[in-house]
């Protein structure tokens, strides 16, 4: 299309030129179209859909789609339409932008549209990435990868000063020639989500390794919080003294590859990130509250579902960040957090089983956004009561019972601990919907503690075959 415009635009000026019209005040519009609107793309069923981009000229625009004809008139070189809901199509369609050209966007599905962002383990594609290890079974979900209604949209790894309009990236439909540049965990959730609800799936995979979730933040969300201003002063202080990558910057990656999205319509977020915040571990449940009120706040679309994935056991990776996801799900409305204690690897940070994540993500997705009756979460704690020398836990989600897998197993990963604060392995019991806890070695509990480690060895389970995350009493107490 820009080969074309540009042909047409000389051609153009070779007329004036020849026919002596050296200062004519004729010009010639050109519109674009945001990249997110190009071949094979899907838009979201059933919400209106903002179709937007820019023109050389003012003037209007008008946009043609599955009998809808809307009209924008340009403003300070920009346009936007927003088209009424629309039934799902697994048919293609063609999209017609016009004003003295026509753009024509060929292979447009209606469905399901998920935003897929984070850190690496989001980024990390299907197909190899030396010297990683390969993704587990990657192979055969290469192979059996024809999904054609499934696509792809990916952003290009960026940080910008300043809020960027574009990203010029491109939609790519799922096969097994595609699918290993998918995001391995994007695909399986997509994959999964596709098999429950046989529509078409479109997913945004935005994510960029080794990245704080304060850079995927806005400068704006960022300063109406006291505490994370402090991030914001710190960042620059730091920048100035050279203590960043090249090109990193506050609030970055929010510039760079979040706001060219917005506001593209979307249904929700998959979120896989924490280990970059795993030094301030303390800080995290603020900070990533806050980044979802600010994409919540931009996308203007509700309190749509944000599926948080809990750090994977690493030997570096902290008890108390995962405690922090498990508490943003606690406070904050239509989430979910999907728990990955049995898909660790204590000494890859990129653990290769990525399957069992992405289809808990689909799980999550299709109880939240799609009212699934389903369990859709491992037990998570809610309260605990103490009788003479035991503690008693009861939880939220437990499905069809509490369970340790194997289930011959005894229950493995609680402590206890009294007054002075020390924790000791406890024995745990269930009884019925509770956990009951004692040890020989504290006789007056008063607090307990469930997978507190880097690499925690757990068993906890409900009978929906969902772990429990990792928890702490003392905090659910202190902060209620």
């Amino acid at each position: 299309m820009l080969k074309h415009l540009l042909i047409k635009r000389m051609l153009q000026r070779t007329f004036l030129l020849l026919s002596g019209c050296f200062f004519c005040s004729l010009t010639f519009a050109e519109i674009s179209v945001n990249s997110l609107f190009s071949d094979h793309m899907v838009l979201q069923q059933g919400v209106t859909v903002p179709v937007w981009g820019s023109s050389t000229t003012e003037g209007q625009v008008t946009v043609r789609f599955n009998g809808q004809q809307l009209t924008s008139k340009v403003s300070n070189g920009k346009w936007l339409v927003k088209l009424k809901p629309m039934a799902v199509s697994k048919e293609p369609l063609t999209m017609e932008v016009f004003a003295e050209d026509t753009i024509r966007i060929h292979d447009v599905l209606i469905g399901e549209v998920w935003l897929c962002s984070g850190q690496s383990n989001m980024e990390r594609q299907l197909g190899p990435r030396p010297p990683q290890k390969p993704i587990l079974g990657w192979e055969a979900e290469r192979d059996r990868a024809n999904y054609p209604l499934i696509r792809q949209f990916y952003v290009p790894l960026k940080y910008a000063e300043t809020p960027q309009d574009d990203v010029d990236g491109k939609w790519k439909v799922c096969s097994p020639n595609t699918v290993v540049d998918f995001s391995a965990v994007g695909y399986f959730f997509a994959a999964d989500l596709y098999m429950q609800l046989e529509v078409p799936i479109g997913i945004l995979f935005s994510a960029f390794g080794g990245t704080p979730a304060e850079d995927w933040t806005s400068r704006a969300a960022l300063e109406r919080n006291p505490e994370l201003n402090e991030l914001v002063k710190n960042y620059v202080e730091t920048m100035n003294v050279g203590y960043h990558p090249k090109g990193q910057c506050v609030s970055g990656l929010y510039n760079g590859m979040i706001h060219p999205l917005l506001p593209f319509a979307i249904k929700g977020v998959a979120w896989y990130q924490g280990e970059s915040n795993n030094n301030r571990a303390e800080q995290y449940e603020m900070v990533l509250t806050n980044m979802i009120k600010n994409w919540r706040t931009d996308f203007n679309q509700g309190d749509f579902p944000f599926l948080i994935v809990q750090i994977a056991p690493h030997k570096d990776m902290k008890p108390e960040l995962r405690d922090a996801q498990r508490m943003v799900v606690a406070h904050v409305p239509n989430t979910a957090l999907i728990v990955t204690t049995d898909c660790g690897d204590a000494m890859d940070i990129h653990p290769t089983n990525k399957k069992p994540v992405g289809e808990r993500l689909a799980l999550a997705a299709h109880a939240l956004a799609y009212h699934g009756k389903e369990e859709y979460q491992g037990p998570m704690y809610s309260a605990y009561k103490i009788k003479a020398d035991k503690l008693y836990l009861t939880f939220k989600h437990i499905g069809k019972g509490l369970v340790s897998l194997p289930q011959e197993e005894k229950l493995k990963g609680f402590e206890l601990a009294g007054a002075d604060g020390v924790y000791y392995p406890a024995m745990a019991s269930i009884e019925d919907t509770t956990i009951v806890l004692s040890s020989d070695r504290v006789k007056k509990p008063k607090q307990a503690r469930y997978g507190w480690a880097n690499v925690p060895d757990v068993n906890f389970y409900n009978k929906d075959g969902l772990p429990a995350s990792p928890f702490i009493t003392e905090d659910v107490n202190e902060k209620n």
